[in-house]
């Protein structure tokens, strides 16, 4: 459907009550939402004890108990595997091992103190090193790179910065701009010279690639092929580079498999009928675990992200619990979500009900920071959007409710951030449930130490499950299924 079309039937949906979509009933439970409950779960969540909460340590399996202890007490069932509140997966870990070696001419680089690797991925090269200074279109073009490794002097001219977490972001940006055209034009190796922001980014990039990269079973990341070799290496190397030494490159790997842990819950409907579907409520109980201090702080408690929505989630599971609606109710709290949305990836590939029983997908991410009026409700545009009906059952919810300013520059497909691919909705909405993501979007201490329980809004977090909580209550009792956009496809 085109954009125009798209639109029109969003507007006459809102000014339309009587669709099966528009139910104005407030919902039963509404005011056992309670500020004080979330806090205390929210406090609970991020706390120290808890290390941060990695994916793949025992501080996630410890918290995923916690978990299950919480749902029991409230009484929701479990829904897990084998009657547990549990569904374990396969957490697959790539790293660069110790043993790695990097030569450049008669000089052993120290790994990852004198030389970053960029991938995580075998490689083995020993050849001339080709310098292409700032590596423009005319340089390139003067020289014979094949076989070479190639060493660029690097630097963000025309690369746009304004983003979240720059100095995280800078590598992977430099590799768009020199990398991808120096691998086509067959370099053999490459050694970025680093810039100002390039050293800048190093500390900031050193925890990400000595962790490696993670998959699930049957993931492309389980086992790594050979790759083009990406190397880092300090501005002092540069009269080394220029005077063409041979470069001698051995990238050798481990490989690691842990445990990780969805934790699921679900409250029966009431319908006879419509209690054998689910309305899907998702949320991630992952951070960052310890890394880099930020002063005296070096656990990263993920407050915002994303403790903020699993309080909030089991709030609203206790407010189903104590007035049911007619479908039944389904809480994913999803496991290794940091480390590439894993836990929804493998629950959509692998779902603890029948698949076609979620009759849509309600996921949260950071709801506790920010102008307490404004948020935004992701997947409402193409071409995110994949249910008319879904956006409109949450578009009535928020104007009866709170009433939030919603943001319309996030959900764009050309918004810098690509916020819309970031979160656990994402491996739903590809598999073609009508899904939708609520935020209230980033803020300066995302994904770092200061993200701690003591500077959120819990006002708000509590106006955000009531809007989270309005929505699914209009799903769970409506007569219908909310559809599925013909031809939705989506693409970024």
């Amino acid at each position: 459907m085109r954009v125009a079309g798209i639109t029109l039937l969003l507007l006459a949906c809102l000014f339309y009550p009587t669709s099966p979509f528009g139910q104005t009933t407030k919902p039963p439970a509404l005011s056992s939402i309670k500020e004080a409950d979330i806090k205390r779960d929210v406090y609970a969540l991020a706390d120290d004890h808890f290390r941060g909460r990695e994916a793949g340590t025992p501080d996630e399996l410890k918290v995923a108990v916690w978990w299950a202890d919480e749902l029991r007490k409230a009484g929701v069932a479990p829904a897990g595997d084998d009657g547990t509140y549990f569904q374990f997966f396969n957490l697959w870990r790539n790293r660069v091992s110790a043993a790695s070696t990097v030569k450049i001419g008669s000089s052993a680089l120290v790994l990852w103190q004198d030389v970053l690797v960029a991938f995580t991925a075998p490689a083995n090269v020993s050849s001339t090193v080709v310098y292409a200074g700032k590596a423009d279109k005319s340089t390139l073009d003067s020289l014979d790179l094949r076989g070479k490794v190639v060493a660029v002097e690097v630097s963000p001219d025309s690369i746009n910065l304004a983003v979240s977490l720059p100095e995280r972001r800078y590598p992977s940006y430099v590799y768009r701009k020199y990398g991808i055209d120096l691998v086509a034009r067959g370099a053999a190796g490459i050694i970025f010279i680093a810039d100002a922001m390039g050293e800048k980014s190093w500390p900031a990039v050193l925890p990400a690639l000595t962790r490696g990269s993670y998959d699930i079973d049957g993931g492309p990341n389980v086992n790594m092929s050979p790759r083009v070799p990406v190397l880092w290496v300090h501005g002092n190397n540069t009269a080394t580079l220029k005077g063409n030494p041979v470069a001698e490159i051995s990238i050798a790997m481990e490989h690691f498999s842990y445990p990780s842990v969805n934790v699921i819950g679900k409250v029966a409907g009431t319908d006879p009928v419509r209690k054998t579907e689910f309305v899907l409520y998702s949320g991630h109980n992952d951070h960052d675990g310890i890394r880099t201090p930020y002063g005296n702080d070096s656990i990263y408690n993920g407050a915002d992200d994303n403790a903020s929505v699993s309080g909030a989630m089991l709030a609203i599971a206790r407010a189903f619990k104590k007035a049911p609606a007619k479908r039944s109710v389904l809480f994913v709290f999803h496991g290794a979500e940091e480390r590439g949305l894993l836990g929804s990836r493998f629950f959509v590939a692998n779902p603890t009900v029948d698949k076609n029983s979620i009759v849509a997908v309600l996921n949260g991410d950071m709801i506790g920071y920010n102008s307490i009026d404004s948020a935004v409700l992701m997947g409402v545009q193409p071409p995110h959007l994949n249910s008319p009906d879904l956006v409109k059952m949450a578009l009535d919810a928020n104007r009866e409710g709170n009433a939030f300013r919603l943001d319309t520059m996030w959900d764009k497909a050309d918004h810098i951030e690509g916020w819309y691919f970031r979160s656990d909705h994402l491996p739903y909405a590809r598999a073609g449930y009508p899904a939708i993501f609520y935020s209230s979007l980033l803020h300066p201490i995302y994904h770092t130490p200061m993200d701690e329980a003591k500077v959120l809004d819990y006002n708000k977090i509590k106006k955000m499950a009531d809007w989270m909580y309005r929505t699914g209550w209009k799903l769970a009792n409506a007569p219908k299924r909310p559809a599925l956009l013909p031809g939705f496809k989506l693409e970024r």
